[in-house]
């Protein structure tokens, strides 16, 4: 395929999902009822759900020092917390040009090589990825009977049976294929792989490690709490149990990558979680355009001021050089 024409498709198709399920969320409720959810829910918790979300914002603007300190580089917490959420605002436009841009905002202003900006962008995403697997897990073991009690109720328990081992046998003729075939396909994976196993460890080998994996802990314990507490301003939510919490944010989280920032899919996955305790939709849809409105407020107006405000907060320095 040609070239710009992938580029184009990667940042087309991901914004027209965007806008149908934006379509279809408001189509399954009517505007006047949201509005209605909007005016009577207990902005407070809003409010301090915010917070939480701001305190993860700038605890990754700091943690980012950590990576880069290591290579000689100490980069102004100022130009650091910027980067971050002109990087949020951009990703909400075109997908993953955010981590371009924010590598490239420490390259203008702090001298920072490219190539070793966006090395420590990938080390954090996959410090990230451990985090939410690690969720996804307790998750899993905690509500382990409602989980298997689900799939019981809708599938036959043979058929899962089946299923699961036809997985492993896959999984085993995988890895098989992965470890001996010459193919480029192969090597491509095996070397994907020993990236974010290189990537893993390399944080164990940093300098401030522990610093690092504690503020790692720190922005996904307020990630979750920003849901959580959020769940307060509906009535309807504030009963929701902790189980539905957890897999309501396990959705949404995946949901920022199906679509740029959660557009449109963000409350469909929560509603998605929701219904599966029970919940009615038409809170659990309006829960989800309020979590998702409030923190893009948040990113629009912390990541517009923070374009706007890089080149007076620089003024005069240019590309610095070490």
């Amino acid at each position: 395929m040609n070239p710009k024409l992938t580029k184009a498709v990667k940042i087309v198709v991901p914004l027209l999902i965007g806008v149908l399920l934006v379509w279809y969320s408001l189509a399954q409720i009517s505007i006047t009822t949201l509005v209605g959810y909007f005016k009577k829910a207990d902005y407070t918790f809003i409010a301090l759900g915010v917070v939480l979300g701001l305190l993860s914002h700038l605890s990754r603007a700091y943690r980012w020092r950590f990576q880069l300190e290591p290579m000689g580089y100490h980069v102004k917490l100022g130009n650091s917390i910027m980067a971050v959420f002109a990087t949020y605002l951009i990703n909400y436009t075109i997908p993953r040009a955010g981590e371009v841009a924010r590598a490239s905002i420490l390259t203008n202003y702090e001298g920072v090589p490219f190539e070793k900006s966006i090395g420590t962008i990938v080390a954090e995403r996959i410090a990230d990825l451990l985090v939410m697997l690690g969720i996804i897990l307790v998750t899993l073991l905690l509500q382990f009977d409602f989980i298997y009690g689900f799939l019981v109720e809708r599938f036959n328990p043979l058929k899962i049976g089946i299923a699961l081992a036809v997985l492993v046998v896959i999984a085993v003729f995988f890895l098989r294929f992965i470890k001996t075939s010459p193919s480029p396909l192969a090597l491509k994976i095996k070397r994907f792989v020993n990236g974010l196993v290189e990537g893993a460890l390399s944080i164990f080998k940093m300098k401030k490690k522990w610093a690092f994996i504690g503020h790692t802990l720190f922005i996904w314990t307020m990630y979750v709490l920003m849901f959580y507490v959020t769940s307060f301003a509906l009535p309807e939510t504030s009963n929701a149990p902790f189980a539905a919490i957890l897999i309501g944010f396990i959705a949404a989280s995946f949901s920022i990558a199906a679509t740029n920032g959660g557009i449109g899919s963000y409350p469909e996955a929560i509603v998605l979680a929701f219904t599966l305790f029970n919940l009615p939709e038409d809170p659990s849809r309006a829960f989800g355009w309020i979590m998702w409105g409030s923190q893009t407020i948040l990113i629009i107006i912390f990541g517009g001021l923070s374009l706007a405000y890089l080149p007076i907060y620089n003024r005069g320095k240019g590309t610095k050089k070490h």
